[in-house]
């Protein structure tokens, strides 16, 4: 387990792409546990550990997840995410297709305007360009970091937060998530991932009120290596949700 950041009110860890953040149908070991185990041997707690899910990534996603460590960093971390207070910057390598609406050149930001229908049996959504029965509003912005030859490096920040929001809006316009099967990607990544992970995250500490911005490593993957920038643009923020 990568830890990131620590302190006695929260801990944000590196998600290896392939877990679970909380338990599910599978019975494998969820994050959470192995987060709860890594606090209590580190601190020597007696007892059961204190451990607060505040937000999720995807099963085949990687990259930043923030775990509050007390109630009350518990509570105001909700509250953070419910007023789009925290702040997660996404990267993605999506692939090239000629039948793409999208710019496929360095620019500035895009916004992506769906309407996403969730099918529950699929476990997945359906993007339209107009309301329907059932369908919530979801936008997003994005912005191309890399031209490479088959692919693009993207990165994007939600400004809503919905089911499979990313994959499903990106794909809606012809830029599905590499290794993505479930939303048109041509092959799988080797190792069952997507290549989409949780770049960076930045809130105020819910107890300090400093700044917090923690930002995960790239996956080890050439690919990844060949499309990431020297260094992270890091954009201005806008105000938006943090899922």
């Amino acid at each position: 387990m990568n830890v990131l950041y620590e302190d006695n009110h929260l801990i944000v860890v590196n998600k290896r792409a392939g877990e679970i953040v909380q338990g599910d149908k599978t019975g494998d070991e969820p994050l959470c546990e192995t987060v709860k185990r890594y606090i209590k041997d580190a601190y020597a707690k007696p007892g059961n550990v204190f451990l607060g899910v505040v937000h999720r990534l995807d099963r085949p996603v990687s990259g930043c997840v923030v775990f509050a460590r007390t109630s009350k960093a518990l509570s105001r971390l909700n509250d953070m995410f419910r007023r789009g207070d925290v702040h997660k910057t996404y990267w993605a390598i999506v692939e090239r297709r000629p039948s793409s609406q999208t710019p496929q050149a360095e620019g500035a930001y895009t916004t992506l305007t769906n309407w996403l229908v969730r099918n529950e049996q699929q476990n997945k959504s359906y993007a339209y360009d107009h309301e329907v029965p059932g369908s919530k509003r979801a936008e997003l912005r994005y912005r191309v970091l890399t031209v490479g030859e088959r692919y693009l490096l993207v990165e994007v920040q939600l400004l809503t937060g919905r089911h499979h929001q990313i994959r499903c809006q990106l794909a809606a316009v012809g830029l599905p998530i590499r290794g993505d099967l479930k939303y048109g990607a041509r092959r799988s990544n080797p190792d069952g991932s997507i290549s989409l992970m949780a770049r960076s995250v930045d809130f105020e500490h819910p107890v300090s009120h400093e700044h917090i911005h923690v930002e995960a490593p790239l996956p080890d993957d050439t690919l990844w290596a060949k499309l990431s920038t020297p260094s992270d643009p890091s954009p201005i923020l806008p105000k938006g949700r943090g899922f």
